[in-house]
C-alpha cells in the first residue's frame, strides 16, 4: 500500500522532487548498512617496531591498486596481532614455583582477583594492547639500561616496580562488598591476569615518579591519633569511625584507610617504661605496658598469667593445658615419634595465640614458633606475646589467604581450638593445607567436641586426604589431641572417590597470597625439581646453611650470607652503639635471602623477615632455612600492635619505594608506630635519601646516634625517645 501510494505521488506535479528525496534517503541508508557490515582498513592501528620490511619507494608513475594496499595493511596487522598474543602467552607462562622471582603483578593480584572479567573483555584487552607492544619494549629496554648504571649489588637485587593507585586504601563498605562478591569468582585466574596487564598498561605513564623520595624542603608538624583503639591502634584492622554496638570493634578483613595515617599513636594511659629484657621477659613483663580492662577480666578465669605488683607474671607450672605445657609437648612426641622438636620440626605456626607458654616451651627445644593473633582477640593476647619476646603477628583469618607462601610450615598447631574448620566448605582448613609443608603435621587439641562437629571434621580431613596419625584424650589435661599429616605426593588425590574439593587449576599460583581470596580447591604437591617443597629440609641447624636445588642463584644466596655476617660482626655489633642485650624483637623491612637474620642468630633474638610484595619472591627459601617471614606491601601499615619491635633494619629500602608509594613519609610514621620507645632504626641507603630522612626523624624528636657516608652511600642509626612532640 505504501509503495502504491508513493508511486501515485511520483506521477503528480512534484514527482521530480520526491524522486530526488527518495534517492538521497536510499543512498544514505545504503551507506549506513555498508558501514555496519564492512571492516574499514583503518580499524586496527598498528605501531611498527621497524621499517626494515618496507620496500624501496616506487615511482610516481607506478599505480598501486587499492585492493593490494589493503592486503599489505591487513598482513601487517596480523603480524602485530601474533606478536601481542605471543607476548601475552609468555607473561602467562611466568609462574612462580618458589625458586623463580615473582613479578609485581603476580604478588598483588589478590585485590584484582575479587573482580570478574569476561572472556569477551579479555579479547578486547588484547586488541587494545596491540598498539603498545613496541612502546613497552622500548621502555623496558631503557629501564634496564638505567639500572646498569647502578652498583653491582643493586643490579642483583633490583625489584620490579609497578605503581597501583588502587592499592593506597579502601573504605570499609566497598571492601566488605568486594569480599562477598570476590568469593564467588575466584577461579577466573587467566582473565584476572589479562585485566592486570591492561591496568598496568594504562598506568604505564605513572610508573616513573620524578623527584626525591622525601622533600628536603618540607617541614613537618605532628599530632596524636584520636582513634577509638587509642594506644593500641592497628590502622588496617581497627575500625576508626562509625563505631556502634551493632558493628564489630575490628574489620572482618584487612581494610586500610583511604589515606595512610599521618598521626602518632599515643603511649598507654598508665604510662610506659622500657620493657623487661630477654630472657627474663619469658617469666614477667610490665603490666602497664600491656594492661587494659579486658585483659584484667581475662586473668580472673585463667591462671597461666597473674598480676603481681607492677608485673604480669607467667608461672612455669601453670598453663592452659592441665598438667603443664611440658607434659603436653611430651605427649605429642610420644604419639608421633617422628615429631622431633628442634630437629625434624623447626618452624611452627600457632593459630590463635591463646597461651604463649606453648611458644616459650617450644623455644627451649630450639623450635621457632610464629604466633597468629586473630583480629577478634579483644584481650590482645598477641600483644602480650610480643611483649614477652615471641614472634607474633596480627591478621584476620576469614576470606583471604594468610600472607605466606605455600608449603613452608613444618607443623601447625591450634591449642584448645574453637575454630569451626568444617564451616564455609572448609575454607580455613584448605588454607592451612596450602601453607603446610608436604608431609607436615597439623596438631589440633579440643575439649568436649560434639558428635556432629567431629563427624564433619572427619569428613573434611578425609576429602583432602589427611592421614590421622594419632587420636588421644589425655587423662591429665582432659584435652583431646588429634595429629594429622598432609600427603607427601599426589598419588592419593587420584584415588579419591569424590573429588570434592577439586584440584586447583594448573595456572593457579599457590604462593600468591597478598589480598588473594581463599580458594576452595586443593593445590597439588610439588613434584618438579625446580619447585620448593619437593623434599623435607635438613635437620636443624644444618638447614640454616643448606641451599636446595630449586633455589636459583645459589651463589648470590651464599654471598648474601657471608656479606651480612661480615657487616654484623665487624660493624653492627660493635660500631653502632647499640646495647644488643636489650634487643629481642627485630624486623628486616626488606629481607632478601635472610642473611641478616642468620647473622644475628647467635644474639638470642628473632627476626621478622619481610619480603615486599613487589620484590623477587625469596620468602620460601627463608622458611627453608628455618627462619620466619611474611609478605607485605609497605605502602600500607603493617599488621602488628604499636611498640612491637626493638630494632628495625632497612637496607636500601626507601630507594626501592621511590616509584611505588604516594606518601613515603607515612612509612616513617609507621616505623614510629611499631617501634618501642628506646628502640633503634638502622638505615643503609643513598645519601640523597638519608639526609631528608634524618630531618624527619629529628622532627619526631628521635635521637640521631650515628651517620656515616661514603661514595654517595651511607648509614643512619637513630633511637626513638619516649618523649612525644
Amino acid at each position: 500500500m505504501a509503495l502504491a501510494r508513493f508511486g501515485r505521488q511520483v506521477k503528480r506535479q512534484h514527482g521530480v522532487c520526491v524522486k530526488m528525496t527518495a534517492v538521497a534517503i536510499l543512498g544514505l541508508c545504503f551507506i549506513f548498512v555498508w558501514s555496519m557490515f564492512s571492516s574499514p582498513s583503518n580499524s586496527v592501528t598498528v605501531q611498527r617496531e621497524s621499517f626494515d620490511d618496507i620496500a624501496e619507494p616506487v615511482a610516481s608513475s607506478t599505480m598501486v591498486s587499492k585492493s593490494k594496499g589493503k592486503d599489505i595493511e591487513k598482513h601487517d596487522a596480523n603480524d602485530n596481532k601474533k606478536k601481542v598474543e605471543s607476548s601475552l602467552k609468555e607473561k602467562d607462562e611466568k609462574k612462580v614455583n618458589g625458586s623463580l622471582p615473582l613479578p609485581a603483578h603476580e604478588h598483588k593480584s589478590g585485590k584484582k582477583n575479587e573482580k570478574h572479567v569476561s572472556k569477551r573483555k579479555k579479547d578486547k584487552v588484547k586488541s587494545k594492547l596491540s598498539n603498545k607492544v613496541s612502546k613497552e619494549n622500548r621502555e623496558n629496554q631503557e629501564q634496564e639500561e638505567s639500572q646498569g648504571e647502578e652498583t653491582e649489588k643493586e643490579n642483583e637485587y633490583e625489584e620490579e616496580v609497578v605503581v597501583d593507585d588502587k592499592e593506597e586504601g579502601l573504605d570499609g563498605e566497598s571492601e566488605e562488598k568486594g569480599e562477598m562478591e570476590g568469593d564467588a569468582d575466584v577461579d577466573e585466574s587467566v582473565d584476572q591476569e589479562t585485566q592486570e596487564m591492561a591496568e598496568n598498561e594504562n598506568e604505564g605513564k605513572k610508573r616513573k615518579i620524578k623527584g626525591p623520595v622525601f622533600d628536603p624542603k618540607a617541614h613537618y608538624s605532628w599530632k596524636q591519633c584520636s582513634t577509638r583503639s587509642k594506644h593500641n591502634y592497628i590502622p588496617c584492622i581497627d575500625v576508626e569511625s562509625g563505631f556502634t554496638r551493632l558493628h564489630g570493634y575490628r574489620h572482618r578483613e584487612r581494610t586500610c584507610p583511604k589515606a595512610p595515617p599521618m598521626c602518632l599513636v599515643p603511649l598507654p594511659h598508665y604510662g610506659y617504661d622500657s620493657p623487661v629484657h630477654w630472657p627474663e621477659s619469658k617469666l614477667k613483663v610490665l603490666y602497664k605496658n600491656v594492661g587494659h580492662p579486658k585483659l584484667a577480666a581475662y586473668m580472673k578465669n585463667h591462671n597461666w598469667l597473674i598480676k603481681s605488683g607492677e608485673y604480669l607474671m607467667f608461672p612455669q607450672n601453670q598453663s592452659e593445658f592441665k598438667g603443664g605445657v611440658v607434659h603436653y609437648l611430651e605427649s605429642i612426641e610420644e604419639m608421633v615419634p617422628d615429631i622431633e622438636w628442634g630437629k625434624n620440626i623447626r618452624v611452627v605456626l600457632d593459630v590463635g595465640c591463646s597461651d604463649s607458654s606453648f611458644v616459650a616451651s617450644l623455644l627451649d627445644k630450639d623450635v621457632l614458633t610464629l604466633s597468629l593473633g586473630l583480629k577478634d582477640d579483644l584481650v590482645d593476647l598477641a600483644q602480650v606475646s610480643l611483649e614477652r619476646g615471641f614472634a607474633t603477628f596480627v591478621s584476620p583469618f576469614a576470606r583471604r589467604r594468610l600472607p605466606f607462601p605455600s608449603g613452608v610450615f613444618d607443623a601447625i598447631h591450634c591449642g584448645r581450638c574453637t575454630i569451626l574448620w568444617h564451616a564455609h566448605e572448609g575454607k580455613l582448613l584448605l588454607e592451612i593445607n596450602r601453607i603446610l609443608r608436604p608431609g607436615g603435621y597439623f596438631i589440633l587439641s579440643t575439649k568436649h567436641d560434639s558428635i556432629e562437629e567431629e563427624n564433619a571434621m572427619n569428613t573434611l580431613t578425609s576429602s583432602i586426604c589427611w592421614n590421622i596419625l594419632a587420636h588421644k584424650t589425655d587423662d591429665v589435661s582432659e584435652v583431646g589431641v588429634k595429629i594429622y599429616q598432609k600427603p607427601e605426593s599426589n598419588d592419593i588425590y587420584v584415588l579419591r572417590r569424590r573429588r570434592n574439593p577439586p584440584l586447583c587449576k594448573e595456572n593457579e599460583n599457590p604462593d600468591a597470597s597478598w589480598y588473594v581470596p581463599i580458594k576452595t580447591c586443593l593445590h597439588t604437591v610439588p613434584s618438579a625439581i625446580e619447585q620448593h617443597g619437593t623434599e623435607w629440609p635438613e635437620e636443624w641447624p644444618t638447614r640454616l646453611e643448606t641451599y636446595p636445588d630449586w633455589l636459583n642463584n645459589k651463589e648470590k644466596a651464599i654471598d648474601d650470607t657471608k656479606h651480612w655476617k661480615d657487616i654484623v660482626d665487624k660493624s653492627y655489633l660493635t660500631g653502632l652503639g647499640i646495647n644488643w642485650s636489650t634487643i629481642r624483637n627485630v624486623m628486616d623491612m626488606k629481607a632478601i635471602y635472610g642473611g641478616f637474620a642468620a647473622a644475628l642468630l647467635q644474639q638470642k633474638i628473632w627476626v621478622m623477615n619481610v619480603v615486599p610484595v613487589h620484590a623477587p619472591d625469596t620468602l620460601p627459601f627463608i622458611f627453608e632455612r628455618g627462619l620466619v617471614g611474611i609478605y607485605h606491601d609497605w605502602c600500607e601499615p603493617f599488621g602488628t600492635y604499636p611498640r612491637s619491635y626493638d630494632l628495625l633494619h632497612a637496607d636500601h629500602f626507601f630507594s626501592r619505594l621511590k616509584n611505588r608509594c604516594k606518601h613515603p613519609v607515612s612509612i616513617v610514621v609507621e616505623m614510629d608506630r611499631i617501634l618501642r620507645p628506646g628502640g633503634w632504626v638502622v638505615v643503609r641507603d643513598k645519601v640523597e635519601i638519608l639526609d631528608p630522612l634524618e630531618a624527619i626523624l629529628r622532627s619526631l624528636r628521635w635521637e640521631i646516634r650515628m651517620t656515616y657516608s661514603q661514595n654517595k652511600e651511607g648509614i643512619l642509626c637513630a633511637q626513638k625517645t619516649i618523649w612525644r612532640p
